[in-house]
């Protein structure tokens, strides 16, 4: 009897440390338990945070699409207008030219018809100059005929 006495008391003794060391690993479980949930906590807190920046991103990039997409079409707009303006200055060029020679020519045909004008200014008033003098000739030819004419009719008249 003592010896079932002292067995079972030996058997209730190794249940017992059997049952500290259960309540050990029970309490190590527990603290990793509760250090895996406050983990997993973190996780998912970070995990909403870096989907709620994601949705941001997400709606950023649309908006910068969007953005990106007007931008090429103003910017193909701008090309246009771009093109059609070069174009234009190319012809209002063009025509610029055309005048400047142009106006060259008529500036060197207004230079030709002032030494023209020069030259007829200078050619009429030699005529007249001319015609001044065969006047006073013409006026001095007719004082000769009429003096001659009254000798003539002198002599006419004594003989």
């Amino acid at each position: 009897a003592e010896g079932e006495v002292a067995a079972l008391n030996r058997r209730i003794q190794l249940i017992e440390e059997d049952l500290e060391r259960s309540e050990e690993r029970l309490k190590i479980a527990t603290q990793k338990l509760e250090e895996a949930s406050q983990a997993a906590d973190e996780s998912e807190r970070v995990r909403k945070a870096l989907e709620n920046r994601t949705n941001m991103e997400d709606d950023r990039i649309s908006f910068l699409e969007s953005q990106l997409g007007q931008a090429r079409i103003i910017a193909e707009e701008s090309d246009k207008k771009y093109e059609e303006v070069a174009r234009k200055l190319a012809m209002v060029e063009a025509d610029l030219e055309r005048a400047e020679q142009r106006a060259e020519e008529g500036e060197s045909k207004i230079v030709e018809l002032e030494e023209e004008l020069r030259v007829v200014g200078n050619n009429l008033k030699s005529l007249e100059v001319s015609e001044e003098k065969a006047q006073q000739r013409e006026e001095a030819y007719e004082q000769q005929i009429r003096v001659m004419t009254a000798k003539l009719k002198e002599v006419s008249v004594t003989n």
